[in-house]
């Protein structure tokens, strides 16, 4: 029932992978954040209120649920881990509580960040109305189209929202916006990286606010069964809810797999699946698998779920890559919209499209392992991509 954690060294390097690689003085405020994390994170006060937080403002535990109508209809034992029930609807509010909290204790005043299918600039508004914090969301134009649900949250929580106009208006320019506005004004305000991406110490940083996924799970699982998950599964775009997930797994004898988007096709600019097809290299800071193009360039990327259409991944996940734990796999838009009805209809739950692609592998991976069991991380909930899905895809589905 232990927990192993996998710590970067001192430098933020995850192996190969990871490090700082940015302007000296926005390192500097890196490095103050750094030193901050380490000193403030590990008090009796910040752990005693943010466990409060996740208890009597987040609803924490969330449960896992053994999924039956999908077990019977693929074999094998499917249980989600139900993050989608976490408050405003994602995993994503674990590490914003967390980095906002921080903020706090650091004197800031304006928390700034990106997004992109909009549930981390809906936990980080949420997290800047509790704590009384200025919020600035930098959203690629295409995904404010996609997203729009989320788009109004944000607003209605008192956020403001930036269009990104230029590149492919995605999550990848997003992140520039917003490390582009952070570097304006580092004294006073901070940057909230919505994953395990990013220069040292966010990797670390958003994966130890996410570790209570996999210890909540952990105990949760062995309570239900007397054992432990034969089988792990995550999707991953930056990577931290399958991180979150994972972490608590990684010195057992399962099998993980994080599920990346094929997208339309396994073409250069149709799908994100960066860990299956690209190589190491750098983005926004540091050091990870990331997709090129001919000029070694971050490429055009693409997915059906706006948080996973990202050029690159954590360190961590790179790391583990290379190691052989984590078996990284694909499903494509048309697997990923079965699964989001099927999910929907066989189980009253309406799935995020990025938690979609994880349950749709995991559905393959029960016909291949009947006897097995497998535990999913349902990330999200699918209220954010309902008019998407509706207005592209209802009458394909028979839904009119």
């Amino acid at each position: 029932m232990g927990y192993f954690k996998i710590n970067p060294d001192e430098k933020g390097n995850f192996g190969a992978y990871g490090g700082s690689f940015i302007p000296p003085d926005l390192q500097i405020e890196m490095e103050k954040i750094t030193d901050a994390y380490f000193s403030i994170s590990k008090s009796h006060d910040f752990i005693t209120e943010l466990r409060s937080i996740r208890k009597h403002f987040q609803g924490r535990p969330t449960p896992v649920y053994y999924a039956k109508s999908l077990s019977e209809k693929y074999g094998g034992r499917i249980y989600l881990k139900r993050e989608d029930l976490n408050h405003t609807g994602a995993h994503k509010l674990n590490h914003c509580m967390g980095e906002a909290l921080l903020a706090k204790y650091l004197g800031k005043k304006k928390l700034i960040a990106e997004t992109g299918a909009g549930q981390h600039g809906v936990a980080l508004a949420t997290a800047a109305a509790y704590f009384g914090l200025e919020c600035e969301i930098h959203m690629g134009e295409v995904d404010i189209v996609k997203e729009h649900p989320n788009v109004v949250r944000m607003k209605i929580l008192g956020a403001k929202v930036i269009p990104v106009s230029f590149g492919l208006k995605t999550l990848k320019e997003a992140v520039d916006s917003a490390f582009g506005a952070y570097m304006q004004d580092p004294i006073t305000s901070i940057y909230c990286i919505g994953s395990v991406v990013g220069p040292h110490p966010f990797p670390m940083m958003v994966r130890d606010f996410q570790r209570v996924v996999g210890i909540e799970a952990k105990e949760q699982f062995f309570d239900m069964t007397g054992e432990q998950p034969d089988n792990l599964v995550a999707c991953v775009g930056g990577g931290s809810n399958a991180m979150g997930l994972f972490s608590a797994y990684i010195e057992d004898e399962c099998q993980i797999y994080g599920v990346e988007p094929a997208g339309r096709s396994l073409n250069l600019g149709d799908h994100a699946a960066t860990m299956t097809l690209g190589k190491p290299g750098m983005i926004h800071g540091f050091k990870c698998y990331t997709l090129q193009d001919e000029k070694g360039e971050p490429a055009p990327v693409y997915s059906i779920a706006s948080g996973l259409d990202y050029p690159g991944v954590g360190p961590e996940h790179s790391m583990l890559k290379d190691m052989g734990r984590v078996n990284y796999v694909t499903a494509d838009d048309k697997e990923t919209l079965d699964s989001f009805f099927e999910l929907s209809q066989l189980e009253g739950i309406i799935p995020a499209l990025e938690s979609a692609h994880a349950t749709a592998f995991a559905c393959k991976l029960a016909l291949q392992k009947p006897r097995q069991s497998i535990l999913v991380n349902l990330s999200g909930r699918g209220d954010k991509d309902i008019d998407f899905v509706m207005d592209n895809y209802g009458k394909e589905y028979g839904i009119e």
